[in-house]
């Protein structure tokens, strides 16, 4: 009896009256149903118009006696015909909801026995992590060889109790996003929710398992300010919570708790790695390859697409591939036999929270090993799980060297790139002074952003102002400030102390072995 082919004018019409809902009926506050229609008997011209709630007990009782008094027609029939309108409009709005949310929900891919076993005889090959590496490249993903792996086996610890989490940072246009958005293809649509804007409360009205084991994926922190603060408690409390107030059928106010659970994978890009530092204490830093040579990779890449000479269809057959191999992974508990020998260098800042990191990668890596590794069972629980093994914590050393050597920095990843060039150019000139004009020109930097790195490196104690250096006839050669860099091996130092400790984790692990 209800018509609903015109969007903006249902009908409804029995032996008794004839109703149209005008404009329709909104699909959400579903404590509500606040329609305009107009009544009247079947072939009248009799019509009475007017906006009601439809949920409101005395607002429809007065609308009946309205109605039976305008059109002259019985309160008992005008009640029931109320009422029989009502549960029609209720039964195509849930429906409709149904349907919106099918059509909303990314298709789950199955795969068929043959990809399966392909995919689980890969797993199961020795050198797995180096032949995900080499996939990676040849889906498309150019140069930036650790960090592409680094993010893969990042996004593939979304499925296990304690994710990892990942910032991208480095200059504009250097192709941040672009990583991400590769890496990202190698996941099955179904395990990822891509973002570039929220609103403050956006994360609070997700369903509460909706986000669970989901991969997360920002394309600019900037663009998503707003929620942060939910982001993090998310990423920490693995839940976050929400009290709002709102108001039954009857209109009796109540205090309700939205609650979402996780826990998630949060990947995002940002040019400014201090202003979200929070985040960052939370995150894997991966900085951006800006050297000469991954310009030239690109470049030539980019080249080989336009003329027609990149094989697409290996890209696309490799992308596929990984996302089969994701699909192939099953959730299971990690266990580390050998976790009370892992520490970290002392240099390292923070080391609570990177501690924890070290150790949940490791178990990212052997979560993505499983199908090496013999299946165990807790003699009390009865939990299934597998077992880290000192293989899985040397790969997890080669890779992480480069994320613990920024964390145990004093200087923000962009100070330390120019850093690094700026003792380049020095060795290489064999000069130990320089000028801001010289490094500007040389280095090819903004003023104002050379100015940020000096007075960064300043304060540090990287750099220090020194005397112009005087010429033949005893004169300064410039009036310009010159600067001397303090430590030209101050990085190596840092380096060789951390490669040392965790090699001195693994020389524990085989003494503890020994000793028992």
């Amino acid at each position: 009896m209800l018509k609903t082919h015109n969007p903006h004018n249902y009908q409804y019409v029995n032996a008794y009256l004839e109703i149209h809902i005008l404009g329709g009926i909104k699909f959400n506050n579903l404590e509500r149903m606040r329609v305009t229609m107009s009544v009247q008997k079947p072939k009248s011209i009799n019509v009475l118009r007017h906006s009601i709630d439809l949920y409101n007990d005395n607002m429809v009782e007065k609308f009946v006696r309205k109605i039976a008094e305008r059109i002259e027609i019985g309160t008992s029939v005008t009640r029931k015909t109320l009422q029989e309108l009502t549960s029609a409009l209720e039964q195509y709005r849930m429906e409709e909801l149904e349907r919106e949310k099918e059509a909303n929900q990314t298709p789950i891919e199955e795969l068929s026995a043959t990809e399966e076993q392909a995919a689980i005889k890969f797993l199961r090959s020795k050198g797995l992590l180096s032949k995900t590496n080499e996939l990676i490249g040849k889906s498309g993903v150019i140069g930036e060889e650790t960090n592409r792996l680094l993010m893969y086996l990042i996004f593939t610890s979304r499925k296990t109790n304690n994710p990892l989490h990942c910032i991208s940072l480095g200059s504009s246009g250097v192709g941040k996003t672009h990583l991400q958005s590769k890496v990202a293809e190698l996941i099955p649509d179904e395990d990822k929710i891509e973002i570039t804007v929220l609103s403050a409360n956006a994360f609070y009205y997700f369903n509460r398992t909706e986000l669970r084991n989901k991969l997360i994926l920002i394309e600019d922190l900037d663009g998503a300010e707003s929620v942060l603060y939910p982001l993090r408690e998310l990423q920490s409390k693995k839940r976050i919570t929400k009290t709002v107030v709102h108001k039954d059928r009857k209109g009796t106010t109540k205090t309700i708790h939205l609650t979402v659970e996780g826990p998630v994978s949060v990947a995002g890009c940002t040019t400014q790695e201090s202003v979200y530092e929070d985040n960052s204490n939370r995150s894997f830093l991966l900085y951006i390859d800006e050297s000469e040579e991954q310009d030239q990779k690109i470049m030539d890449y980019q080249r080989l697409l336009s003329a027609g000479k990149r094989n697409q269809k290996e890209e696309f057959e490799s992308a596929r591939f990984l996302r089969s191999v994701q699909r192939s992974l099953n959730v299971v508990s990690v266990r580390n036999p050998y976790a009370e020998y892992l520490t970290l260098p002392v240099s390292v800042f923070k080391p609570r929270r990177t501690n924890a990191h070290y150790l949940q990668f490791i178990e990212a890596i052997t979560f993505y090993c499983q199908w090496q590794r013999p299946k165990k069972y807790d003699k009390e629980t009865g939990e299934q799980y597998i077992e880290t093994t000192i293989d899985d914590i040397e790969q997890a050393n080669e890779i992480i060297k480069e994320v613990l050597l920024r964390k145990s920095d004093r200087i923000t990843g962009a100070a330390r790139n120019h850093l690094e060039r700026l003792k380049a150019y020095l060795k290489s000139n064999e000069q130990t002074t320089f000028t801001n004009a010289e490094i500007r020109k040389q280095l090819n930097i903004k003023e104002s952003t050379l100015r940020g790195y000096h007075k960064q490196l300043q304060e540090e104690g990287y750099i220090k102002r020194v005397n112009p250096p005087a010429g033949r006839a005893g004169k300064k050669k410039t009036k310009s400030y010159c600067f001397e860099v303090i430590d030209m091996k101050e990085y190596d130092w840092l380096k060789a102390s951390i490669d040392n400790a965790l090699k001195g984790c693994l020389q524990q692990i085989e003494l503890g072995l020994v000793a028992n």
